[in-house]
């Protein structure tokens, strides 16, 4: 089984280099948007054991992350 959670990052620019973080990034769930990153799970639904975990920008689409994230086993 293979999941993604968006966790947020605040989009202000009210810090001390008056930019926001680069690595963070938009994503649009529903209609709703989110800026800040995504957590990519993989695992096992017999014994509900996460054995694989990616970090990307919001951005990235899910499916891109499977090949890391499927052991084949």
């Amino acid at each position: 089984m293979v999941d993604a959670t968006i966790i947020h990052a605040s989009s202000s620019t009210q810090n001390a280099e008056r930019a926001r973080d680069p690595e963070m990034h938009q994503t649009r769930k529903g209609n709703q948007w989110h800026h800040g990153m995504k957590l990519h799970l993989g695992a096992d639904t017999q014994r509900g054991l996460i054995h694989s975990a990616e970090s990307t920008a919001a951005n990235v689409h899910d499916c891109r992350m499977l090949p890391e994230l499927l052991h084949g086993e």
